[in-house]
C-alpha cells in the first residue's frame, strides 16, 4: 500500500475492504507464497472468480474473522506444512534419480579416469 493510502486510511479510522495476497498472509503470519495453498485447500476463499493467472482480494472481514479463530488457523497450517513436506519429498526424490538414471555419478567417473 502505498504511503497516501496508508495516511489517508489512517485518518478515515479503518482498514481496507479487500486485501491482497501479500496483505492476507501479513494478517495471518506467513509467506504470501503461503495463500495460494490455502486458496487451492479451499481454506480461503477470494472475492468474485479470478482467473488462475489474475491477482486475486480477499474480504478483510473475513480473513480477520479467520485469524481469530483457532481450528481454521490448526487446518491451514497443517494445510502449508502438507504441502511444502510434499514439495520437499518430490525434490529429494528427484535428486535421487538423478544419481540413478544410468549415468555414473561425477565422483565414480572421475575416479575412472584417474586410475
Amino acid at each position: 500500500m502505498r504511503d497516501d493510502q496508508h495516511r489517508f486510511l489512517a485518518l478515515l479510522g479503518q482498514v481496507p475492504a479487500r486485501l491482497t495476497a501479500e496483505q492476507v498472509a501479513w494478517v495471518l503470519g506467513c509467506q504470501s507464497h503461503d495463500v495460494p495453498i490455502l486458496v487451492a485447500t479451499r481454506l480461503l476463499k477470494p472475492l468474485g472468480n479470478p482467473l488462475a493467472n489474475s491477482i486475486k482480494f480477499f474480504a478483510t472481514s473475513d480473513v480477520l474473522e479467520l485469524a481469530k479463530d483457532r481450528n481454521w488457523l490448526v487446518r491451514a497450517t497443517t494445510a502449508i506444512n502438507q504441502h511444502w513436506h510434499k514439495q520437499n519429498a518430490r525434490l529429494r526424490s528427484r535428486s535421487c534419480d538423478a544419481t540413478t538414471n544410468g549415468h555414473a555419478p561425477f565422483r565414480a567417473v572421475s575416479e575412472a579416469a584417474a586410475g
